[in-house]
């Protein structure tokens, strides 16, 4: 099954109250360590930033092909996978921050979730949570359609874009 290379998405831009990109939110205010016991990738999802000020409701937010849009060095800190999948559980359909922490980025291609890496989020006049986009994973073109404007950034790579056509690392690893 050939999985979308343009996806579309309402956007959830993650800034605190004065409208700055919060930067350098580790993988404990993603998914916190308290709820490390959780294996069901269905029950993660709920805890989503439950640990990330501003952002403790956004479970209960969130929407089914949300697309992340992200300040620097997101996803910092330990190799926690629950990071990445709660994500995954609550429909969230890729992320596009300006930077990722080394681990949160393999550990987010390795498992299908398509990471771009842009600097949209410093761009007010660009996007606001609620607007929609289209992006294509594959170029790099991000469409803002709600107000009718565009950027582009790097495409994903191409093994990035096997891995998460596979489905994850594992899928990839046996089509070989």
């Amino acid at each position: 099954m050939t999985k979308p290379i343009i996806l579309k998405g309402r956007a959830v831009v993650i800034r605190d109250k004065q409208g700055v990109p919060i930067d350098d939110i580790d993988t404990d205010m993603i998914f916190h360590n308290k709820y490390l016991h959780i294996t069901d990738i269905n029950k993660m999802g709920q805890y989503s930033f439950d640990n990330l000020e501003g952002w403790m409701d956004f479970a209960k937010k969130a929407q089914k092909d949300d697309i992340l849009i992200l300040g620097a060095n997101f996803g910092s800190g330990s190799s926690r996978q629950q990071a990445v999948d709660c994500f995954t559980a609550l429909g969230v359909i890729a992320l596009i921050a300006k930077s990722y922490g080394a681990i949160y980025k393999r550990n987010a291609i390795n498992a299908g979730m398509p990471l771009l890496q842009s600097d949209i989020i410093d761009n007010k006049d660009f996007i606001e949570t609620g607007d929609k986009l289209e992006v294509n994973l594959e170029t790099g073109l991000i469409k803002n359609l709600t107000k009718q404007k565009e950027h582009k950034d790097e495409g994903m790579s191409t093994v990035q874009m096997d891995i998460y056509q596979a489905g994850s690392l594992f899928e990839y690893a046996k089509s070989l």
